[in-house]
């Protein structure tokens, strides 16, 4: 099994790799015609990145690719149209950098009340202004509208609580779950977004999301409001905030931008980056260190199920629902060549398959194979199936 990782990971991550008996290579500058230099060079099965983007012409060139492994929440950095064309399983790590975001998002939450950050400016200056920078409204007792209360929206809902504050949250709800969590729940974005004195944003990116926050959002805040945003820069409008912190209406704590540099170290050109009222943090709401040994356990977990050809965790391209329009249920002898007459019968009637499983019963001498095809089978083809000595019983129904 050769694996390629493109990005920096735990430290322990490479060794317990190889104690699987992969062959390595690590190269954490990998991007672009470089990546795809070494995927045609190395060939891997598996490629592990962490920001590194990951395009068609990167599938193109990895032959053997069979699995890529974003080591963080998250695909957006992954063209999941080539994956799903070459049949490569997309897989990332949801959820295990949930504690580290959403401790960056308290900070920027408490740095908007308390403007610490202003106040490190100042002493660095070798300025004391009391008089200017200690205005606070403090946050015990104050609202937060949480958007999007999955893993890191919930792990903000119990930090903001545990301060005193009150949360209405705006997501995708299972029954009883805003219940369990001891929030109130909002119809819309916006309405979330009135009645709150701060407003964190934990969004996953996807078509429907991309620039979902925006102007209506903002026109909804309260006054002097608090914006908060560790999620993806994409899925706020950019422009509407900036008009809405020019105004003076919101001032915002933004870990995520519209425009990003790909390196680790570069320079931001960002108008954004000019204004008083935006308080910015490089893109490092998952780098603690607690978060990449986390996230390194369930890249380990990943490839030692691709190695012993389990279902693939957290896997994010397989699909939800196939052509199939009818089940062909075969029970029958368990010996070789049964399998391929059944194939091969729907084959030679141009049945195309799905979906297919075969189940052993105790003692290995029968099995059931259930096989999801396209259009329905005649009674000829079920005739055919059912011709060999060691099938016991055909039958089809509609899916």
């Amino acid at each position: 099994m050769r694996i390629l990782v493109a990005d920096k990971l735990a430290s322990f991550v490479p060794g317990r790799l190889q104690d699987l008996g992969a062959r390595l290579e690590v190269d954490a500058k990998l991007e672009g015609e470089a990546l795809a230099l070494k995927m045609r060079e190395f060939d891997p099965e598996v490629l592990i990145v962490r920001s590194t983007k990951v395009q068609a012409a990167h599938f193109e060139a990895g032959k053997s690719l069979s699995l890529v492994i974003r080591a963080g929440a998250g695909v957006n950095t992954i063209d999941m149209v080539g994956a799903s064309a070459r049949g490569v399983y997309v897989t990332n790590c949801p959820g295990k950098n949930a504690a580290a975001v959403a401790e960056l998002a308290i900070g920027h939450l408490i740095n908007l009340d308390r403007r610490i950050a202003d106040n490190v400016a100042s002493i660095r200056r070798r300025e004391w202004n009391k008089k200017g920078l200690s205005a606070a409204r403090g946050l015990r007792g104050r609202t937060l509208a949480v958007l999007g209360c999955g893993a890191i929206g919930r792990e903000v809902i119990v930090r903001a609580q545990a301060m005193g504050m009150k949360v209405v949250g705006w997501s995708h709800w299972s029954p009883g779950e805003a219940e369990a969590l001891g929030i109130e729940v909002a119809p819309t974005a916006e309405a979330a977004a009135a009645v709150a004195d701060a407003v964190s944003v934990h969004l996953p990116l996807t078509p429907e999301t991309q620039k979902r926050i925006g102007a209506s959002v903002f026109s909804a805040m309260k006054p002097d409001a608090y914006f908060i945003n560790t999620s993806r820069g994409e899925v706020v409008d950019q422009d509407a905030l900036l008009e809405a912190v020019r105004a003076g209406k919101i001032r915002a704590g933004l870990d995520v931008f519209a425009e990003e540099p790909s390196a680790g170290q570069a320079p931001f050109e960002d108008a954004i980056a000019d204004e008083p009222g935006v308080y910015g943090t490089c893109h490092i709401g998952a780098s603690t260190d607690e978060a990449e040994e986390a996230v390194g356990d369930e890249v380990v977990r990943i490839v030692s199920a691709y190695q012993k050809a389990e279902p693939i965790p957290n896997c994010v391209n397989l699909a939800v629902k196939n052509a199939a329009t009818h089940v062909i249920v075969v029970r029958h002898a368990d010996r070789v060549g049964v399998l391929s007459h059944i194939l091969r019968s729907l084959s030679e009637a141009r049945h195309n398959v799905q979906g297919m499983e075969n189940i052993v019963f105790s003692g290995g001498q029968a099995a059931l194979a259930r096989v999801e095809v396209v259009g329905e089978p005649t009674a000829d083809v079920l005739t055919a199936i059912g011709a060999s000595p060691d099938v016991f019983h055909v039958a089809a129904s509609a899916i």
